[in-house]
């Protein structure tokens, strides 16, 4: 398997030696975005045909409208009839990028090439195998990219459970099969380039998502409906983009949807939670940085803390309780920090908290046990939140 930045290398290398290369690959790994930076390497001319959403006759047995306007007349290569929106208008445009520019490389990308039925990828056999499309020959400057998703049949992919049509020997014999692989590294990358307005092409708190949870880019693991891939978190950078422009109320009722549209359920969750991290400026690592060699909360941090309105406040202790696995609130250093803050925030949030901590049952009796052996910042913790939950009994 290639990676991205691997593939940039090869697939030119391919073409070069006058083969055809197909591209195989799961769903939304990128392999359009790769054919466009190959086009924009070579300085090739792009066009692209989506074999899967043609029909049979689109590209041999043209039927154009009965007006003298349906036929081209080409300098060199024959009269032509035009059908808009077929693979023969495609046909149109590409002789016509030949003649202007003769020297200009010109890549035919033809995706979704084994998810086309079994008549459109017969029609296509002559093209790809002779360069020919009944009498009409491609130019020598034209190349042709295949794209395809993983079937049950190749090595590697026997578990995979796409609606795919199985090639055919005689263009699985002609063409050099080149698998893609999903890249943490090439997609941080590709992600962090200037996308032609001053600007990466995937926004900061994605990249850096992915580069703090480098398994989040494809998961292995994920729900059985949706689930991330690259071509899903360009879409969910394009549409933070747009909530970004919302009034925060908006955003905030919106996003986690929006978000479960494109990720699924579980990464989604995960990663509205990180968005609230970084919303708040003051994450887990910088409250427990060196907690190890004292319990005492620095005066930076405890000042930075003092500066967020209540519901900041709140919002970051409640992402401590979450964060328990990795910051167990039943080891003193943890627990010192922890109540500081907690102490910093007004009885409504304490309750809060406390409410939140005490639904957690497994964080709870950690509290309670911890307590129990040693009379330590745990034990503190674990006799304020006692006491929280009693000055709100008697209040009510």
């Amino acid at each position: 398997m290639l990676s991205y930045q691997q593939l940039l290398v090869a697939i030119p290398l391919v073409l070069k030696a006058g083969n055809v290369p197909t591209i195989v690959g799961e769903a939304g790994i990128g392999k359009s975005a790769l054919v466009a930076d190959v086009a924009d390497q070579m300085q090739a001319k792009l066009f692209t045909t989506t074999v899967s959403l043609s029909e049979k006759g689109d590209l041999a047995i043209p039927i154009p409208p009965l007006t003298d306007k349906a036929y081209v007349q080409t300098t060199r290569y024959g009269e032509l009839a035009d059908v808009k929106f077929g693979y023969t208008h495609t046909l149109i445009e590409i002789i016509h990028a030949a003649e202007a520019e003769s020297n200009r490389p010109i890549i035919w990308f033809l995706d979704e090439f084994n998810r086309g039925t079994p008549a459109v990828q017969s029609e296509l056999m002559n093209l790809v195998l002779q360069r020919q499309i009944n009498t009409l020959k491609l130019p020598a400057q034209v190349h042709l990219i295949l794209a395809e998703n993983p079937d049950a049949t190749m090595a590697g992919f026997e578990q995979s459970d796409y609606g795919v049509v199985t090639g055919d020997a005689a263009i699985n014999d002609r063409t050099v099969r080149l698998v893609m692989r999903a890249d943490t590294a090439d997609w941080l990358a590709w992600a962090r380039q200037d996308n032609g307005h001053g600007q990466p092409r995937i926004q900061p708190t994605v990249t850096r998502f992915i580069e703090e949870n480098p398994n989040q880019l494809r998961p292995s693991d994920h729900d059985d409906d949706l689930y991330p891939t690259p071509r899903a978190w360009a879409r969910v950078s394009a549409n933070l983009t747009q909530l970004s422009i919302l009034p925060a109320d908006q955003q905030s009722a919106l996003r986690l949807d929006v978000l479960a549209g494109d990720l699924g359920v579980t990464v989604s969750h995960a990663f509205e939670q990180y968005l609230r991290r970084d919303e708040q400026g003051l994450t887990a690592a910088e409250i427990y940085a060196d907690a190890e060699e004292t319990p005492e909360l620095s005066a930076t941090v405890l000042d930075r803390f003092d500066r967020f309105n209540p519901g900041q406040q709140q919002s970051i202790l409640a992402d401590l309780v979450d964060q328990n696995p990795t910051y167990p609130l039943n080891t003193p250093q943890v627990a010192g920090r922890f109540l500081t803050l907690l102490q910093h925030l007004a009885p409504d949030g304490q309750y809060a908290i406390a409410l939140k901590i005490a639904e957690t049952p497994e964080i709870l009796e950690g509290l309670a046990a911890h307590a129990e052996q040693k009379p330590d910042a745990v034990a503190d913790l674990y006799q304020a939140l006692a006491q929280i939950g009693v000055a709100s009994d008697a209040q009510n």
